[in-house]
């Protein structure tokens, strides 16, 4: 399906993610190291375990909203109140303030309207894709993101720690202007059907309402399919969360000044923070080249060895970065690791349209997310382990949970597989 026959929402919503997503990607990365050098890497691991349960409880309000309210409304509103989030960041590192302490309730907030976001966002997909065209369509969304990724970290290796402020307040107004630009621009995917639905379950009251909420939440989590890949997730995101919490911070440690490549008298040498900025970058990088090409590969295969080899990869991944501080080897690390996630961008957003009904797609979405959510609230532990532990153990324990999640996944598809749709 070509992307100038989506559908208008989807087409501005690419085009205006991309921008914020660039600017986001700018920050977001190298908070771990802002949080860790001002609390310490103890408080900072707990501090960031504190703002994913927040996080946890706004992803469950944002889908039943979608489905009660509107993905438009939600994105709008979700992307104004970042920006706000966002602009009390930047008065927290700015000329007059310097507070750590309101810069991460202003993270915190980021983090909450994010999750109000997402489900929205992936609900708007589903309702206007046939489902043969979802993964490609999810895996265009995962691509732009990550060109994001590549030009992202680049910039912000420099600009954060040289110019947080200007740097903040400028994420700030791009998160403004994008919920400006979908409030204008975009157009309601909510069906009819559904509003109507609402409408006459809104005479039962706010306690009605937010009482069948958590029964609805309750009966998704009574499936035994769904709850696995939940589980699943969950473990596997021990894995791909460090990304941006604990191998940031083992580079920084690891790697003072290090030259990897030289040409006469020019020589490239490498910190901690700009290894950082490039190795995620070539995750941003390969992602943007080649997930549209893997995800259109992998349908190829049975999905439960997709999903299966995803995680042995991620494992192996986590394997080898404690081992050495040599770059090019990091290079090769991150190549894996990047793998393991193209394996099963598309597959995974696709999979939960499966098990979906219409009428609760927002909610499934806000449900599936939680692998993220609460992967993100635990996994910032790791951080306040390598005290205990060092970084070797670590790692090789954060890769055992990649592995399991792949076992997980393994009887999520024999229940899955016994279903007659299958």
């Amino acid at each position: 399906m070509r992307i100038r026959d989506w559908d208008q929402s989807l087409k501005v919503r690419l085009v205006g993610e991309f921008f914020m997503n660039t600017s986001y990607w700018m920050v977001f990365p190298f908070l771990a190291i802002y949080f860790a050098e001002e609390f310490g890497k103890g408080t900072a691991g707990l501090l960031l375990i504190i703002s994913q349960v927040f996080s946890v409880a706004a992803n469950l309000v944002g889908g039943y909203c979608a489905d009660r309210f509107g993905r438009r409304q939600m994105l709008m509103i979700s992307s104004l109140a970042q920006g706000a989030a966002f602009l009390v960041f930047a008065f927290a590192n700015s000329p007059w303030l310097e507070s750590p302490v309101l810069g991460f309730v202003a993270f915190t907030l980021v983090g909450m309207c994010s999750s109000l976001y997402w489900p929205a966002s992936q609900a708007m997909i589903a309702d206007v894709i046939p489902e043969k065209y979802r993964s490609d369509v999810f895996a265009i969304f995962y691509t732009t993101l990550n060109i994001a990724v590549v030009v992202g970290p680049l910039a912000g290796a420099v600009l954060f720690f040289s110019f947080r402020f200007e740097l903040l307040l400028a994420v700030a107004v791009v998160s403004m202007i994008l919920g400006l630009v979908l409030r204008l621009y975009t157009n309601e995917t909510l069906s009819q059907k559904m509003k109507d639905k609402w409408e006459n379950e809104a005479s039962t009251g706010v306690i009605g309402a937010v009482g069948k909420q958590f029964r609805e939440y309750g009966l998704i989590f009574k499936d035994r399919l769904f709850l696995l890949f939940i589980i699943a997730g969950i473990l596997g995101a021990q894995t791909f969360m460090q990304l941006d919490l604990l191998i940031p911070v083992y580079l920084k440690e690891h790697i003072d000044v290090q030259t990897v490549a030289s040409l006469f008298d020019w020589e490239w040498n490498v910190t901690g923070e700009t290894s950082f900025g490039f190795l995620l970058a070539e995750n941003g990088l390969l992602v943007a080249l080649f997930t549209v090409f893997v995800t259109r590969w992998m349908t190829k295969f049975q999905e439960k060895w997709v999903f299966f080899m995803s995680a042995f990869l991620y494992g192996v991944a986590m394997w080898i970065f404690p081992t050495t501080s040599i770059f090019w080897v990091l290079v090769l690390a991150m190549g894996i690791f990047t793998f393991a996630e193209l394996m099963v961008v598309g597959l995974q957003q696709s999979f939960i349209t499966k098990l979906a009904p219409e009428d609760m797609r927002g909610q499934y979405f806000a449900a599936a997310s939680m692998r993220y959510t609460i992967g993100r609230m635990i996994a910032p532990i790791s951080i306040p382990m390598t005290l205990w532990f060092g970084f070797g153990w670590t790692f090789a324990l954060l890769g055992l949970f990649a592995v399991a999640s792949g076992f997980v996944y393994l009887l999520m598809f024999r229940l899955f597989e016994k279903r007659p749709s299958y």
